[in-house]
């Protein structure tokens, strides 16, 4: 029997299936997600058909060209910040069955197509149709139809070609270093970019727009998004010229994809030299010499554990690679924006953005127990106390992000020229933290699921991706809410000198008392539904 495209979609559906019978959870989790789905994707197709029916033709260039980039965009950088990717069919699994690589490739991509993020990007980009059919016509409209269509291919070939290779970096020990270096070049770079959008956006109208956004319908991001406006403006010959970049965009984005989707099925670690052998007693080589001060008991041997984790698993690092990454450019973006290198930055706005980032910096725990899958059992044998655990837990991820915060404040003062700020920063960064680890250790046991047995950092089970994004929504709104007192401070006080010398102690006194009470209560929450959240971690084979 010939393999073709057809039969893994026929594979996936029937994984999804299987996965989703007798378990009410997930089926409402995957209805959950198709309604938002829906919502999100006739929301944009009202948006991008407005322009058209409204009979502005420069106005349509401009939606379409910039909405169909920020399209790509998003389908390159939401799976590895909030969804994850779609792994129900690990490539992992075709490892030891004779097929080509163009089969599998073929296969795979057209299974990522059955999705809902594919669904509702279809109806989303469909109002560019209606659009184009008003402003040119059926033939306008059919042009266009085919650029969604071209456009739906790139978008998934993009996020695959990018999660996969960004995933094969960070299972390198060799590569990691190099993947966080050019992480960071890419946050330096989207920051004086985003300057210059909003100066361009600030300093000139709608109309000077347009030129660079033709300029961009010309770029693999936008092309297929503009065919029907090229149409209705009478350059019908763009069509074929734009159809072909896609097209060859595609290509590159398949052939890199099925370069790194070797590595991930053969599960390579990057050939990293064979560690030198264990020096002294079993107990001295668990704790890591930089943490000298960790007690040698039960508590300590648990931060030790967990610090390693953290370090060396692919997916706990990829959590921390990306919060350093979004915890320095998310603040420079919002508070340039807002205020322009100090010229007229609020401390309030400061204040608000830093709490965003220390929320946004605890919700990589609102899962962690899906990380440790089956090996929680251990601790449930060892009637772990539910306090203990999460203290340790919550102290060794704090070894990492704790400096980042320090980090991530002194840097956003030296953009923005305020160094007497970073105070306010600090505080407002450990007091969001602080809430944020409180709100997401309930998160972690009441909303714990099972992540895929795959080397992919950024795969999760089908259906989980509304689940992951549910829980990150619910853990922020939650953090916010605690840490209000701490914004509301910033807000009426803002520059008063007493306050720049306070919210830094204030902050953090606040974030360890929320954090240290959140670990008090959900341990006794976590001692009762041990048991429960095993079986919730543990995945269905």
């Amino acid at each position: 029997m010939a393999i073709g495209p057809l039969l893994f979609v026929r594979l996936k559906l029937r994984v999804l299936g299987n996965g989703m019978r007798g378990r009410r959870g997930r089926v409402v989790l995957f209805i959950l997600g198709l309604l938002f789905g829906l919502w999100w994707a006739f929301g944009g197709f009202f948006l991008f058909a407005a322009p058209g029916l409204a009979d502005d033709p420069d106005v349509a260039m401009l939606v379409s060209a910039a909405g169909g980039g920020l399209l790509v965009v998003g389908w390159l950088l939401l799976p590895l910040v909030f969804f994850g990717v779609d792994e129900t069919l690990d490539p992992a699994r075709f490892a030891l069955l004779p097929l080509p690589r163009r089969t599998l490739v073929t296969g795979l991509f057209a299974a990522a197509l059955v999705g809902v993020p594919a669904l509702a990007t279809l109806i989303a980009t469909g109002g560019l149709v209606l659009g184009a059919g008003a402003l040119g016509g059926w033939g306008a409209a059919l042009a266009q139809a085919a650029g969604i269509a071209a456009g739906l291919l790139l978008c998934v070939a993009a996020s695959r070609a990018i999660t996969s290779a960004f995933a094969t970096m960070l299972r390198s020990r060799r590569m990691r270093d190099l993947a966080a270096i050019l992480l960071a070049v890419l946050a330096a770079v989207l920051g004086p970019l985003q300057v210059g959008v909003i100066a361009a956006t600030e300093n000139t109208d709608w109309e000077r727009l347009v030129g660079p956004a033709r300029v961009l319908g010309w770029t693999p991001l936008a092309a297929p998004y503009t065919l029907g406006v090229d149409v209705a403006e009478g350059r019908a010959w763009a069509v074929p010229v734009k159809l072909l970049i896609t097209a060859a965009a595609i290509a590159a984005l398949l052939w890199w994809w099925a370069r790194s989707l070797e590595a991930a099925m053969v599960g390579t670690e990057g050939g990293g030299k064979v560690g030198r052998a264990a020096q002294g007693t079993a107990v001295a080589e668990l704790f890591p010499r930089s943490m000298p001060w960790l007690p040698r008991n039960r508590y300590g041997a648990l931060v030790a554990r967990e610090a390693r984790y953290w370090w060396r698993d692919a997916r706990r690092r990829a959590g921390l690679i990306t919060f350093a990454v979004i915890g320095v450019f998310m603040p420079v973006m919002i508070n340039v924006g807002t205020g322009g290198l100090g010229d007229a930055a609020s401390p309030t706005v400061v204040g608000l953005s830093m709490t965003f980032v220390g929320v946004l910096g605890a919700t990589t725990l609102a899962n962690q127990f899906g990380y440790d899958g089956t090996a929680y059992a251990a601790n449930v044998v060892a009637a772990v106390p539910g306090a203990v655990e999460l203290r340790a837990r919550v102290t060794a991820y704090s070894t990492y992000i704790g400096p980042l915060l320090l980090v991530i404040a002194v840097v956003v003062a030296s953009v923005l020229r305020e160094p007497s700020w970073i105070g306010v920063m600090l505080g407002s960064l450990c007091a969001a933290y602080g809430a944020g680890l409180a709100v997401n250790l309930f998160v972690s046991i009441v909303g714990a699921y099972a992540l895929p047995e795959t080397s992919n950092p950024f795969a999760v089970n089908t259906g989980s991706g509304i689940a992951k994004s549910l829980l990150s929504l619910v853990g922020m709104v939650g953090s916010v809410a605690i840490a209000v007192p701490m914004v509301v401070a910033s807000a009426l006080l803002g520059d008063a000198p007493l306050w720049l010398w306070l919210a830094a102690p204030v902050g953090v006194a606040y974030g360890v008392g929320a954090a240290w009470l959140g670990t008090y209560l959900a341990g006794d929450l976590l001692d009762r539904q041990m048991p429960e959240l095993l079986a919730a971690v543990t995945p269905r084979r």
